[in-house]
């Protein structure tokens, strides 16, 4: 898994930018697996690991009505704290995970839902048409597991947005440049 946060960290350095990190199942692993990279402090601001439901209000900024009406198993809930994490700590990336790793279910959602979401840079200035992303899982094993491959996943998303947006980037400046012929 290492191989995915080296590539992170290798292209969030490139470009001068950081990330900063919100958990809640996995309770500080994606943290633990960027800074296990040589030179992470380039890019890694902090993370924050908002395990109970309040905090992630508290410290993240995500809408307290919503975590009432649909508790904490929730895309936008994901969406909130990574777009949190992002402002709180000053980043240009934010990445969260939430979701229920067992063993019992958790605000009616089954064992094995996760979701993990990116939030980044947005417009013109800033190169990018990032954005926010959240990803839906389904994932199987045990808690470990679970939790292994939540971490796997969010690093996955974000490595996408990160190579998609350079792609992405290229072909907007291409329709811009033959736009006006």
């Amino acid at each position: 898994m290492n191989s995915t946060a080296t590539e992170v960290v290798r292209l969030l350095t490139v470009r001068g930018e950081t990330i900063a990190v919100a958990e809640s199942l996995t309770g500080g692993l994606v943290a633990a697996e960027i800074t296990s990279v040589p030179g992470a402090s380039k890019a890694f601001r902090g993370s924050v690991t908002a395990y109970a439901t309040g905090l992630k209000h508290e410290l993240l900024g995500v809408d307290a009505t919503l975590l009432a009406q649909r508790g904490a198993v929730d895309p936008q809930v994901a969406a909130q704290m990574a777009a949190g994490v992002r402002k709180v700590l000053g980043a240009d990336w934010g990445i969260a995970t939430t979701g229920v790793a067992g063993p019992e279910p958790q605000d009616g959602q089954p064992v094995g839902t996760v979701f993990v979401a990116v939030d980044g840079p947005l417009g013109p200035d800033s190169g990018s048409a990032a954005g926010g992303k959240v990803e839906a899982l389904r994932l199987n094993g045990d808690r470990a597991e679970i939790r292994m491959e939540s971490v796997r996943s969010v690093l996955a998303l974000l490595l996408r947005e990160l190579a998609g947006e350079q792609t992405g980037n290229e072909r907007t400046q291409d329709t811009e440049q033959n736009g006006g012929f």
